[in-house]
Parts: structure tokens; sequence; C-alpha cells
């Protein structure tokens, strides 16, 4: 299944596919040391960095923009990376979530809202078997959205070259199965409130 035209409706978001349009906004976002480094990627130099992000890695099948209902503005971004897209070593059953948000709207519940939005996506519509994700230390933010979201503790990679900031980080991997999404991730989807 395609991914290339879905939009995701949560209560509060919209989850769309990037547009170059969004350069400004992205860059708005993007630019903040402490968006990008602590995910492995720099901060963003200008507007036209932006514009050729979104060109080369957002344009990417099933990543979205993450926009607040009513605002089509880009705020941040989720994403599902299939098989050998990820930058693990997965299954073409399994994919890797990535995600971030602009530093006005941490804080908010906006990234679980998205992550568990792509989950009940990535399971029930694409029938990924497994979904994992990941995060380097110090990155707490980061732990705790895969906490809430249901991910589990899987393994932890040491000396992971960031080439893109030229650093070496420790990375702690999580997982979520398709079977322990139907046993607990679904609560968090049935909890949601539906769109009117």
């Amino acid at each position: 299944m395609k991914a290339k035209n879905v939009v995701i409706e949560t209560e509060r978001l919209l989850l769309r596919p990037w547009q170059e349009t969004d350069a400004e906004s992205l860059y708005e976002y993007a630019k903040d040391p402490l968006v990008g480094p602590i995910a492995g990627w720099p901060p963003h130099t200008s507007v036209e960095n932006s514009r050729e992000i979104i060109d080369s890695v957002l344009s990417a099948e099933g990543t979205f923009a993450v926009t607040r209902k009513g605002e089509d503005k880009a705020i941040g971004s989720v994403g599902l990376m299939i098989g050998d897209a990820s930058n693990l070593d997965i299954k073409d059953t399994e994919a890797e979530i990535g995600y971030w948000i602009g530093v006005p709207y941490w804080g908010q519940g906006y990234i679980p809202e998205a992550v568990m939005a792509l989950l009940e996506y990535g399971f029930e519509t694409l029938r990924m078997e497994k979904i994992w994700c990941g995060y380097f230390d110090g990155n707490d933010k980061s732990k705790r959205v895969q906490e809430k979201c249901g991910f589990q503790y899987h393994h932890t990679n040491t000396d992971v070259t960031c080439e893109l900031i030229n650093a070496v980080r420790t990375e702690h991997v999580t997982c979520i199965t398709r079977q322990e999404w139907s046993e607990r991730g679904k609560k968090f989807v049935s909890n949601r409130k539906q769109p009117q």
C-alpha cells in the first residue's frame, strides 16, 4: 500500500505529506540547535536548505508533516521507514518510526499523539509485524514518547556514527509488535476522542 497521498487525522492533528511550501516553517523550527543534533542531524541553515531537505529526505513515502488542525503549518515530522529504508537492519514486514517537533510545541503531547496514529496506520493498514524506534543517550524526551506509546526496550548500540553531525553516540533501540499493539497499544487509540 502506498502512503504518498495519505493524510492521517487525530484529535488535534493532521499528518500530511510534506510540500515545498513548508520550507519556511520547517526552517523556523529545524534551525533550533535543540532539535536536530539530539536526533543526529544538524540544524538547518536557511529556508533553501530546508527546501532541499524536503525534496531529498522528507518527501519520502511514509513521512508526514505534523500540523495542528485548522493551521496547516508544519511544526514537526513523523515517519515510517519500511524494511531497507530504515536505519536499522530490519525485515520488509517491519518498520522504523522517527519523529521530531519544534521547541514551542514540546510538552504538549503532540508527538505521542502523532506516533500513536502512525502505529495504528502501520499495524492496521500496512500490516507491519513489528515497528522499531530508537533514541540517543540523553534524549529523555524521545525516550518518554516511546514509553508512552508502548515501545519496549530491545537493545543498545554503542559507537553509532552520526555522519551528519560528525559525532559518535550510544543508541537505545525499542520496538512494539503487532500482537503487543493489539493487546496494549490500541487502548491509546480507543481512548482518543474520535473526530466528528
